[in-house]
């Protein structure tokens, strides 16, 4: 049965639904940063979005620490989201879906042009 949910993605929803559950428990301010971070950190996904699931769900451990602890989330995260959520994903310079796609075009045009020249 893992096999056929790993194929189907049903093991992601399923995690998804409880990052979603927990996050729902969170003060508004809490929630609204979780959402900010699911936006910024989908592009340093990769195909399936595995890659990021220890990350958010690290994330949103921090946020539910925070808002028991009753500090607030620019406190612990800062005005600058986007930096922290490249920070997560492995510093500045992390490779998002688009650099690997770019990265993937160019090898491909370059074999196509190194045929036709020689």
């Amino acid at each position: 049965m893992k096999f056929w949910e790993t194929m189907t993605g049903g093991d992601l929803t399923r995690e998804w639904k409880a990052y979603e559950a927990r996050a729902a428990a969170l003060p508004a301010d809490h929630r609204a940063a979780w959402d900010e971070i699911k936006g910024h950190i989908l592009s340093y996904s990769d195909f399936t979005g595995r890659n990021l699931l220890p990350i958010l769900d690290n994330a949103l451990g921090l946020l539910e620490e925070t808002a028991s602890d009753g500090q607030s989330v620019h406190e612990v995260l800062g005005d600058d989201i986007a930096g922290f959520c490249a920070a997560l994903a492995g510093g500045e310079g992390a490779r998002t879906y688009r650099d690997r796609w770019r990265a993937q075009l160019n090898r491909n045009v370059a074999k196509k042009l190194g045929r036709l020249g020689g």
